[in-house]
């Protein structure tokens, strides 16, 4: 039974690669709705700040994703 390498390689690329954003997700989403429960008056700039910060983590998965592409 042989492995092919690059099939190993493209899920390692993938998989490892969307560990971290999702961490990263869900920590950003917990924190912001902790912070709005705190100071309910700032729910507009931790909202928007935390969309910047999903957009930011999520650009790290679709990088991983380009990365498994062009390995294959």
């Amino acid at each position: 039974m042989s492995i092919d390498l690059t099939l190993l390689a493209k899920a390692l690329a993938i998989g490892l690669g969307a560990i971290g954003p999702g961490l990263a997700i869900g920590m950003i989403g917990s924190k912001a709705v902790e912070a709005i429960g705190r100071n309910p008056e700032s729910a507009g700039a931790v909202r928007t700040a935390m969309i910047l910060a999903l957009g930011f983590a999520e650009a790290i998965a679709i990088y991983a994703l380009v990365i498994a592409l062009i390995i294959s």
